[in-house]
């Protein structure tokens, strides 16, 4: 014999899968927050020519064109692994000569052609933003972006 649903039962089905849903999205928000709090984010690592490199990245709208960890713009290349494509990610001036280098070498002017825009940085706004990009490239990103020419 066929048992019937009651409206009591179905409520009580309702209710307890969306308690259960809650209980789990809630479990697996907070899982998410102490990971990203105490494992992938290097607070140490953060030091004032860091501080002023994101200043650097936020006033020149660096992520209009390119993106780190995902987030950004698509026009430019990814930055947040940039270090480690360059091959300088252990070595701090080496980073900043190979990014102040290749900024200042980027074309402009050139109709029809993704260019670099110029911004006449100082050399502690170019070591701020290789210190930046250093801490970024340092992030634990579970392989993300991957390291490619790209």
């Amino acid at each position: 014999m066929r048992e019937v649903m009651t409206k009591s039962m179905a409520r009580n089905i309702f209710f307890g899968g969306s308690l259960f849903f809650i209980i789990i999205f809630v479990g697996l928000t907070a899982h998410s927050h102490r990971y990203i709090v105490t494992t992938s984010t290097d607070h140490e690592g953060i030091t004032e020519s860091v501080a002023l490199g994101k200043h650097v990245w936020e006033r020149h709208a660096c992520i209009n064109c390119h993106s780190i960890l995902g987030e950004g713009a698509y026009f430019a290349p990814e930055l947040a692994n940039y270090m480690t494509r360059m091959g300088v990610e252990d070595d701090p001036e080496a980073a900043f000569e190979t990014l102040k280098g290749w900024m200042q070498a980027m074309p402009t002017g050139i109709e029809g052609r993704r260019q670099m825009p110029y911004f006449d940085l100082t050399d502690e706004e170019y070591r701020a933003l290789s210190d930046f990009l250093l801490w970024t490239d340092s992030i634990d990103a579970q392989g993300w972006p991957p390291n490619d020419a790209g």
